[in-house]
């Protein structure tokens, strides 16, 4: 399969140079050129389909004809070890855990994939891959940990100072080896702001092997449409239109269901559920979409005042705002409101959120107060509550039991490389470290 860049659909590459370059040369993000649809019989069979079995064969329908089969069922192997089972919070509202992998987050599964795939192509070439990662939290440490030790790479992740939580900050800083964070000092939007910097620099490029690990990777995005298809099927016997609200920050997460409803997963609806940084859904009620700089709240990970993944969501629906409008609700919560919902989930169901899913909680309970209709919603519990200790602590007065997969990177020194949010530094640390 061809990938073609947002930014020109004539500019197409193969898939092992999509996933290499991460971003495309015209600084536009590469996009399957076609999205086959699954056969009618996949989703009749799914409810009695084991999650790696559905997550190979929505692979190999998009990457079958790239990477030999047996090497896809081995990456899928490695990817899902760990389940994303539905809970039931309430009466048709369902909770999608993505927290049980190793890192307790749902990046855990576009970044082991990736691991897997970026590994496959660069053990073809001579030269070590740089991979270049901004995080505003879960991010950094699912692609930390998904490549620790992976031959033929170096990771360096960037992270913007004091504003993930220290749990966050533990899973990538400690690391070591092939890991390495640099700690910036500003917003997220200014490390991916230097990311994308480096991949337009040519001189740069002439001397190292770039790419990136955030969700603007194409094998960050096609993973995350994996766990859609198992919570559909999970939900199936109710026999309701399904809905999916998703806490959105860079709009990865939303954008890898959206792949999953083009490949036939029949899908209602999507909420794009965001804290005040929000400019999606203020481009869902005005049709302006007008970036800007990202306020800090307390569901960090969400922090995106520029979202890189939106003009992929454009590029779906062929810039049809319409069209857009018709699959895409989009709610924006401020901090009061996301702790009323963690207090209100805990004391009427007993369930504790992290502040990102409770975003997803009250977007879809907006949705279904508006929109009066039966359905079965499911929200996204994209981290534990544990990596949010203090915020969880704070909002519900009790005590947050800490995993002992987050207990043993606590316990490490934290080595990081502090940076201003400025280019030319960035790009000398570059030159000279690696």
């Amino acid at each position: 399969m061809k990938f073609y860049s947002t930014n020109n659909k004539n500019l197409k590459v193969d898939l092992r140079e999509a996933v290499i370059r991460g971003l495309a040369p015209d600084n536009g993000l590469f996009m399957p050129e076609q999205i086959p649809m699954l056969p009618a019989n996949f989703f009749l069979e799914l409810p009695q389909m084991s999650f790696k079995q559905i997550g190979l064969e929505v692979v190999k329908n998009l990457l079958g004809k790239d990477v030999e089969e047996s090497v896809l069922e081995k990456m899928i192997d490695h990817t899902l070890q760990f389940e994303a089972p539905v809970v039931k919070v309430e009466d048709d509202v369902f909770a999608l855990e993505l927290f049980h992998g190793p890192t307790l987050a749902f990046k855990d599964f576009g970044a082991r994939f990736m691991s897997q795939l970026l590994s496959y192509f660069a053990q073809q070439q001579d030269q070590e891959v740089v991979i270049l990662v901004a995080t505003s939290g879960d991010t950094g440490s699912a692609v930390a940990n998904g490549f620790l030790g992976v031959k033929g790479t170096k990771v360096i992740v960037l992270y913007p100072s004091g504003k993930v939580s220290e749990i966050q900050e533990k899973q990538f800083t400690t690391l070591e080896q092939n890991i390495t964070a640099v700690e910036v000092k500003g917003t997220f939007d200014d490390c991916q702001r230097l990311v994308k910097q480096a991949f337009l620099d040519e001189e740069l490029r002439r001397k190292l092997f770039l790419t990136s690990a955030n969700s603007i990777n194409i094998a960050r995005l096609i993973p995350q449409s994996f766990y859609y298809f198992s919570a559909y099927a999970q939900v199936m016997e109710l026999g309701k239109p399904v809905v999916f609200s998703v806490p959105s920050g860079n709009f990865g997460n939303l954008t890898g269901g959206l792949l999953a409803q083009r490949m036939g997963l029949p899908i209602e609806a999507f909420i794009a559920a965001t804290n005040i940084n929000d400019v999606v859904p203020q481009y869902l009620h005005s049709k302006i979409f007008k970036a800007r700089a990202s306020a800090q709240t307390i569901s960090n990970a969400m922090d995106v005042g520029d979202p890189s993944n939106f003009v992929r969501l454009l590029d779906l629906f062929g810039n049809d705002f319409d069209a857009i409008s018709r699959t895409l609700i989009g709610y924006s919560f401020n901090d009061d409101q996301t702790r009323a919902a963690m207090r209100h989930v805990k004391a009427s169901a007993d369930y504790v959120l992290d502040p990102h899913g409770a975003v997803g909680y009250l977007g879809l309970q907006r949705y279904k107060d508006e929109r009066a209709t039966d359905v079965t919603g499911i929200f996204l519990e994209t981290a534990h509550p544990a990596k949010f200790k203090e915020v969880v602590e704070d909002t519900l007065k009790e005590v947050v039991a800490i995993p002992d997969t987050l207990q043993k990177f606590i316990q490490r020194p934290k080595r990081s490389v502090a940076m201003k949010a400025d280019f030319k530094e960035f790009k000398s640390y570059l030159s000279g470290s690696l």
